[in-house]
C-alpha cells in the first residue's frame, strides 16, 4: 500500500509530517464538497461570489478568498475566517473554509477567509500566526473596498488550530497597539497546550501533546501566550463568541478560555452545540453544523 492509500491520522505525527512534506495533503474523497456542488445543493449560496487574492506579506504570500452576496441584506459586519487542520493541514477548498464562508456571505456578512503556512517539520510559531496578521492587516487596511463597511465593523475568526491563530492574533495586536478586530468568533478553538484539560501541562508523548510541541517549536513556545492566548491576559480582548461541541474532546478549552474572558470582563457568549463533535462544520450534511453557523451570523449581526 502507498503513503496516498494510508489513512494519515493512523500513523505517528511524524510520519504525517513526512507525508505531508513529500505529497501534499491528500485529496478529499467527498465528491460533493466543492463550490459548484454546494451551490448546487444548497440554492440559498447560488448568488454568492468568490475570487481568490494573494496577500503580499514579509515571508511569502498568504492565499486568501473573498466571499460577497450583493443580494443579501447586508449585515454591517464583515468576517477574517481561518480554518483548522492541527497546523499541520487544512486550505481554503475545505468545508470549514469554504462552505463556512459561502453560507456566512449569503446571509449579509462578507468574509476573507484566509489559509496559511503549515508546521510540518520545519516551520514553527509564529510563522502560522504572522500569516493571519498580514491577512488581518490587508483586510483592516481595504475592509471599504473588499467588504463594502469600515475597519471598525471588522471581525475575526476561526476554528479549531484557526480558533487558536485568531486568538493568538488578536493577543498580538493587543499588545502591539494595534487596532484589533470589533468582535472574535472562536469554533471549537484549541487555546492550551494541553486543551483537552485546559492546562499548560502538556505530555509529549500524547497525541495532542505532540501536535502542540510541533506547532509551538519549542517548551519555551509551550509557554508563549500568542501561541496559546490562554497562557496569557485577555484583558483588552474585543467581545467574543465562543462554540463548543457536546462531544468534542477539546471541549474543555473552550469552555475555561470563556471564563477566562468572562472573569476579566470581556463580553463573551458561549455557545453549545448539542449532539456536534469536533470539526462538525468541515462536515456540511451534519446536522448539527448549520446551526452553528446560522448561531454564528446572527452573534455577528447582533454586535451591530
Amino acid at each position: 500500500m502507498s503513503d496516498t492509500e494510508v489513512d494519515f491520522r493512523t500513523l505517528p505525527l511524524p510520519e504525517v509530517l513526512r507525508m505531508f512534506r513529500e505529497q501534499g495533503e491528500p485529496a478529499d474523497p467527498r465528491p460533493d464538497v466543492d463550490t459548484n456542488s454546494l451551490q448546487r445543493r444548497f440554492p440559498r449560496l447560488a448568488n454568492v461570489e468568490t475570487r481568490d487574492i494573494a496577500i503580499e506579506g514579509d515571508a511569502r504570500a498568504v492565499p486568501a478568498r473573498l466571499y460577497t452576496d450583493a443580494s443579501a441584506e447586508a449585515s454591517g459586519r464583515a468576517l477574517v475566517w481561518v480554518h483548522g487542520g492541527a497546523f499541520i493541514g487544512g486550505h481554503l477548498d475545505m468545508p470549514e473554509s469554504n462552505w463556512v464562508a459561502l453560507e456566512l456571505a449569503a446571509r449579509g456578512i462578507p468574509v476573507l477567509a484566509v489559509d496559511y503556512v503549515k508546521c510540518l517539520g520545519d516551520l514553527h510559531f509564529p510563522e502560522p500566526s504572522d500569516d493571519v496578521l498580514t491577512a488581518w492587516r490587508h483586510a483592516l487596511a481595504n475592509a471599504d473596498e473588499l467588504f463594502g463597511v469600515p475597519g471598525s465593523s471588522l471581525m475575526l475568526g476561526g476554528a479549531s488550530a484557526g480558533g487558536n491563530l485568531t486568538a493568538g492574533a488578536t493577543a498580538r495586536l493587543r499588545d502591539a497597539s494595534e487596532q484589533g478586530p470589533a468582535g472574535l468568533v472562536l469554533v471549537y478553538p484549541v487555546v492550551h497546550p494541553n486543551s483537552p484539560e485546559a492546562s499548560s501541562d502538556v505530555d509529549p508523548e500524547s497525541p495532542h501533546g505532540a501536535l502542540a510541541y510541533n506547532f509551538a517549536g519549542s517548551e519555551a513556545g509551550l509557554r508563549n501566550p500568542h501561541a496559546f492566548p490562554a497562557l496569557g491576559p485577555v484583558a483588552g480582548f474585543p467581545p467574543a463568541l465562543i462554540v463548543v461541541c457536546e462531544h468534542d474532546g477539546l471541549r474543555p478549552s473552550g469552555e475555561a478560555f470563556a471564563r477566562q474572558l468572562d472573569e476579566a470582563g470581556v463580553a463573551v457568549s458561549l455557545h453549545l452545540e448539542q449532539g456536534a463533535d469536533h470539526g462538525h462544520i468541515n462536515e456540511p450534511a451534519d446536522p448539527t453544523a448549520l446551526p452553528t453557523v446560522e448561531a454564528i451570523a446572527a452573534w455577528m449581526r447582533g454586535r451591530s
